[in-house]
Order: C-alpha cells, then sequence, then structure tokens
C-alpha cells in the first residue's frame, strides 16, 4: 500500500519561501514518478512539478518554472517542492501524488496514489 504524507505547509508572507516535504512509503519508487499538484478554493487541481526517481528528470508548470524545484532524497524515501518568490495567487492546498511509469505526466487521472495535501497561504 503506497503511502504519501506531506508537511511543510504553512502561512508566508509575499516573496518568501517554503519547503514541502511527502516522505512516501509501501514500494520501491526506482519506476516511479512523483508530483506535486495544488487546488485553489473554487478551482480544479492543477499540475505543479513532477520528478522521474530514477534518473530526477523534472517537469515544471510554465507559472512556477523559475520559482519552484522539485526534488527527492532517496535515503529518505522523500519529495521535496522548495517554493521561492511566493505570490498570493500560490495560495492553495498542495498534494504529492504518486504514479508508475517515467513518461511526462502533468494531469491529475494518470497518477493513482495521492496524499492529504498540506495548505500553503501567500499573504500579500
Amino acid at each position: 500500500q503506497v503511502q504519501l504524507v506531506e508537511s511543510g505547509g504553512g502561512l508566508v508572507q509575499a516573496g518568501g519561501s517554503l519547503r514541502l516535504s511527502c516522505a512516501a512509503s509501501g514500494r520501491t519508487f526506482s519506476d516511479y514518478t512523483m508530483g506535486w499538484f495544488r487546488q485553489a478554493p473554487g478551482k480544479e487541481r492543477e499540475f505543479v512539478a513532477a520528478i522521474r526517481w530514477s534518473g530526477g528528470t523534472t517537469y515544471y508548470a510554465e507559472s512556477v518554472k523559475g520559482r519552484f524545484t522539485i526534488s527527492r532524497e532517496n535515503a529518505k524515501n522523500t519529495v521535496y517542492l522548495q517554493m521561492s518568490s511566493l505570490k498570493p495567487e500560490d495560495t492553495a492546498a498542495y498534494y504529492c501524488a504518486a504514479r508508475f511509469g517515467i513518461s511526462k505526466a502533468t494531469t491529475t487521472g494518470l497518477y493513482a496514489y495521492w496524499g492529504q495535501g498540506t495548505q500553503v497561504t501567500v499573504s500579500s
């Protein structure tokens, strides 16, 4: 059973930084792609970033490119999302997701496993 547990959300001022963590368990994730998505109130869940566990290839949404960095730490089975230069429009619940496969995947339907989410609020 795959389990994903997010942490690191909180309240931050515009221009600030936060680092989200996603602790993954239940599988060997070498053939998986890990993703971060977010969902603001009244909006659909949207892709933020993804990383191939093996090899570390990364993908980003245009809205976060240059500000957010996704990475993974094999020894801890943990994926991170370092967020910098945060804007009020980054305010959302952030979700970690996992899928078996290494192709680029930016849609929610391609991910089978999801965490419970962590709230990020950016004040202006």
